[in-house]
């Protein structure tokens, strides 16, 4: 198999988004497609999938050419016909071919037992080693491997896929996507929503995996297990790198450092050579060597000055003018959840810790960061703030709000105190300049959306900064500003996060959330990581086990009923703004200035399957809670 395309355009109504593409992929390859926010990764990848058109040079060029009629797998194609169907069975469609094969083969062989027929045999024996390519006698394991690793439970197998909520079938869609085994697996952000558990899961599936895999990723651990090759999208141009990510940034480096000596190098010599002209040019003797010079300068390939990287990202001075005391957080026994314990926490954290909260989802980690802000009721326990705490208080959920108001008048009522010109230098630095000030929040993408949220949190200027998965919505350079922003912070951070590396460059000690305990390890991930691949029983500061077989705790009932109650009326009012949110949305699909721009719809459509899965998990929710109040 070989998918080529040779100096293609890509774009809309005329205006090419990508010019000159050079793009292979070979016979199992594992590609990286990697560039800025809206540079054009998820355009490139549909036209590669068909859904966009490839233009050549000309009306005759042909610029995509195949060979071996290769099947391609793209998530987006993936819908469900029948939502009755159980999850098991829809997921076991990605084993059609083996399994027509697998009763084929049963069948052949019940006829073989009867009557012994030595060309029946022969068949039988083609189709085993055919049954055997496919992976006839794992399917059923890594089936199984499949579901588990993505979170599900045996029971969950059994339940129709309408049960299931937006986020789930995205990840039932991706497991049967990737079983389905394509000759190219293309893959548009798949680590996001899932836990480390399923990241590693495919991580190893992909490193595998016989054919050849796409990936846009701003997953850099992730890319740099999986990849050997990496195209960059840089200012329309597609320019390939040998390598994984790592091996990009470092190629990357190289190169614009050789195209700047050569650059230099061939500025002084024409720097010279001019200079030879300039003071010969008019002595008799010496014109035809000045002549010659001229000619030498002309004949040239002239080096072309490097490009400045496309860095711009935001920044943000982290100062905070109330220091806390040495113990910032005692957590003794805390136990969270909802209508049941889902985590009990015990720790410690003092005045410049920077604690990394990791582990499966549902398990509670979110839930904790909501608890010990006061956002959600402990079930027991105690947690407590030391002397002279200011949290600055981060999540996804108040970062993709809505609102009328335009950015800048959105902080400037905050801090009413500050000029004009302080408030559009804050914004300037999280990039909101010029007329971008003026666009309401509601016209913000995702990633704007979090920019303004981190922005508004650090001017009130808190020296303990709770953050629930901060680098969602953004690219590699957002996430590499965050980094050495947060290094570089003085104060206390606890922070939940799927992204690897953020863990490994930020958190100085971890958080484990696991099954059955929460485990405090007094060092980083990489150490967390190498103790855990070695089978190294560490001894953590601080444990507490949640044992299955413990009874639930007795609560009052008027209070958890009076609890659930409020919980229902915040859900219906997050309900409420959320189908509204998803209404103005899809309003602006149909404004004349969005209709030809593809990079706008393709944000807005974004932004419209972000919300409506936080609508199927608010509705799933409500009902539940709706049914425990009839049930009391």
């Amino acid at each position: 198999m070989f998918y080529k395309i040779t100096d293609g355009f890509i774009g809309f109504g005329g205006e090419y988004l990508l010019h000159d593409v050079n793009f292979e992929i070979r016979e199992g390859e594992k590609i990286a497609l990697v560039g800025r926010n809206g540079s054009g990764k998820t355009t490139l990848l549909k036209a590669i999938c068909g859904e966009i058109e490839i233009l050549g040079n000309s009306s005759e060029d042909e610029p995509v050419s195949c060979t071996g009629n290769p099947e391609i797998g793209y998530l987006k194609q993936f819908t469900f016909d029948d939502d009755s169907v159980l999850m098991e069975q829809e997921i076991r469609k990605a084993y059609a071919q083996i399994i027509d094969l697998e009763q084929k083969m049963a069948q052949l062989l019940e006829r073989i037992e009867r009557d012994h027929n030595e060309q029946d045999i022969r068949d039988y024996s083609s189709m085993q080693d055919h049954f055997t390519n496919l992976g006839g006698y794992y399917y059923e394991r890594e089936c199984h491997s499949a579901i588990k690793s993505f979170g599900f439970t045996d029971e969950d197998k059994k339940k129709p896929l309408s049960d299931f909520s937006g986020g789930q079938r995205t990840k039932i869609a991706l497991i049967k996507l990737l079983l389905s085994k394509p000759d190219i697996l293309i893959l548009d952000e798949p680590t996001n929503h899932l836990d480390i558990t399923a990241i590693s899961w495919l991580e190893d599936y992909i490193t595998s995996y016989k054919k050849s895999v796409v990936i846009v990723s701003h997953d850099r651990m992730f890319l740099d297990k999986t990849v050997g090759t990496v195209y960059e999208i840089e200012r329309g141009r597609v320019t390939k790198y040998k390598g994984n990510y790592t091996d990009f940034v470092r190629l990357k480096q190289e190169k614009w450092e050789s195209q700047r000596k050569e650059y230099a190098a061939q500025q002084k010599e024409i720097a010279r050579l001019k200079e030879l002209v300039e003071r010969f040019r008019y002595k008799p003797t010496k014109a035809a060597m000045a002549q010659s010079k001229l000619k030498q300068i002309e004949r040239m390939e002239i080096v072309p000055p490097p490009e400045s990287y496309d860095l711009r990202s935001f920044n943000a001075d982290f100062n905070f003018d109330l220091k806390s005391g040495n113990d910032v957080l005692s957590i003794r026994n805390l136990k969270i959840g909802y209508d049941k314990v889902l985590s009990e926490i015990t720790a410690d954290i003092k005045s410049g810790d920077k604690v990394g909260i990791i582990g499966g989802n549902g398990l509670g980690k979110s839930t904790f960061l909501k608890t010990v802000t006061g956002a959600l009721d402990s079930l027991d326990g105690e947690y407590r703030y030391g002397v002279n705490v200011k949290i600055g208080y981060f999540d996804q959920q108040t970062a993709q709000y809505s609102s009328d108001k335009t950015v800048l008048d959105e902080l400037w009522n905050e801090f009413p105190e500050m000029t004009q010109t302080q408030v559009r230098s804050a914004l300037g630095a999280f990039l909101f300049s010029g007329e971008d000030v003026f666009k309401t929040v509601n016209m913000l993408s995702g990633g704007e959306k979090v920019r303004l949220a981190l922005c508004r949190m650090l001017k009130r200027k808190p020296n303990m900064l709770i953050l629930d998965e901060p680098t969602n919505h953004m690219d590699i350079v957002g996430k590499e500003t965050l980094e050495t922003i947060l290094k570089r912070y003085e104060g206390t951070v606890l922070f939940v996060s799927h992204d690897r590396y953020f863990v490994q460059q930020i958190a100085q000690s971890l958080l484990v959330f696991e099954q059955d305990r929460v485990t405090y390890y007094p060092y980083g991930y990489s150490q967390y990581m190498m103790d855990k691949e070695r089978g190294i029983a560490s001894v953590p500061v601080a444990q507490t086990v949640v044992e299955k077989s413990v009874k639930k705790p007795h609560y009052n009932a008027s209070k958890e009923r009076a609890k659930r109650e409020r919980r229902v009326q915040k859900l219906e009012q997050l309900i409420a703004e959320t189908e509204a949110l998803i209404e103005a949305e899809k309003e602006k699909l149909e404004l004349d200035e969005n209709v030809s721009d593809y990079l706008k719809l393709e944000e807005i459509q974004q932004v419209i399957s972000d919300q409506e899965e936080k609508l199927m998990e608010y509705m799933q929710e409500w009902e539940e809670l709706l049914n425990l109040l009839s049930q009391d």
